[in-house]
């Protein structure tokens, strides 16, 4: 028994690690398509699934273990804790040594620990990207989308009403307006709210517009920091063309930068015992586990579409700092640990 729990909590490692890369990945808008956005449902759900699993063989673990056994790695291989005892496989060769594989080496339960911060890191970048796409949801693009949206070059052929400066920092970085443009072969009086501009527009200045050849009335929308190609197919991608699509990279670029300085930080400054007992605590894969679905259930509405309550909110807007904070925490006293 103790041998398939064993197993179990390595399986579900290593599937549970997968499933993340692959949700992650989907998140970022890698064949990406409208919603309900079932791709990184599934490996999100197979990743929370993996975790809940991992934890509860961990428990089984610790109460099937006999008086005597031990968690250091100065111990005979036998009577380390995470590998199997001989006496329960009889003759058979360990699946570890088949593969050239130590279990219990130094140098793979590091490679582990790195490879569990990166995914860490990368993870962490992924839901802040995908936050800041899913969580610009507009109702005028909606309902533009929903009668059939194109978008096409317009000219403004009235002044622009309404002008107001975008400022950061005290620099200008665009310019929100109230716009009529000229549609060709369309309306030639489409009205706009609210649309966004890098340049002061002006009467004669084209811009790109989204619009609806069956429903003019409902206006247009303009947003130059925007894919409107993509809105208008209900689907996005995290680097698409822009603005936004920049400021995401950025933005995955820098959190991955911070998952890989806390990857050498608890890779190198604990020991491999203290690594290895908080790989295989049942406690600390408990809250883990236990973070990993708080996460996928606040996703859950925003992969498929759906209105989100105040929890799932919180941990859909707040995943990417809560999975960093509760990692750190959970790891900071194996820091200069043997």
């Amino acid at each position: 028994m103790r041998s398939v729990l064993v197993w179990t909590v390595r399986l579900c490692g290593l599937v549970g690690w997968i499933a993340v890369a692959v949700a992650c990945v989907w998140l970022l808008g890698i064949g990406s398509v409208p919603r309900p956005w079932n791709g990184p449902l599934a490996w999100g759900a197979v990743a929370a699934g993996c975790a809940v699993v991992r934890a509860g063989a961990l428990w089984g673990m610790r109460r099937s273990r006999k008086p005597g056994d031990s968690v250091s790695l100065n111990k005979p291989r036998d009577e380390c804790y995470d590998r199997p005892r001989p006496e329960l496989l009889g003759s058979r060769p360990q699946l570890g040594d088949v593969l050239g594989i130590r279990f219990d080496s130094p140098a793979w339960i590091r490679t582990r620990t790195c490879a569990v911060w990166l995914l860490v890191g990368f993870a962490s970048g992924a839901l802040f990207v995908g936050l800041m796409a899913t969580g610009s949801r507009n109702d005028r693009v909606d309902s533009l989308r929903d009668a059939g949206a194109r978008v096409s070059t317009a000219t403004v052929v009235e002044r622009p009403g309404a002008v107001r400066e975008d400022l950061s920092e005290d620099v200008v970085r665009g310019y929100s307006a109230r716009l009529v443009v000229a549609v060709p072969g369309g309306p030639e009086r489409l009205a706009v709210k609210g649309a966004y501009t890098y340049d002061k527009p002006s009467a004669g200045t084209e811009v790109e517009v989204l619009w609806a050849p069956s429903a003019p009335e409902l206006g247009g929308y303009v947003h130059e920091r925007k894919d409107l190609s993509a809105l208008a197919e209900g689907r996005w991608s995290a680097f698409s063309g822009g603005a936004d699509g920049r400021d995401s990279l950025v933005a995955l670029v820098l959190v991955m930068v911070v998952g890989g300085v806390l990857a050498a930080v608890f890779t190198f400054t604990a020991g491999p015992e203290a690594l290895q007992r908080l790989a295989w605590s049942p406690g600390v894969q408990t809250v883990r586990a236990a973070l990993t679905a708080a996460v996928f259930l606040g996703w859950r509405p925003l992969l498929l579409g759906h209105e989100a309550s105040v929890p799932e909110e919180l941990f859909a807007g707040g995943g990417f700092i809560l999975v960093l904070l509760v990692y750190v925490f959970t790891s900071v006293r194996t820091i200069g640990d043997g």
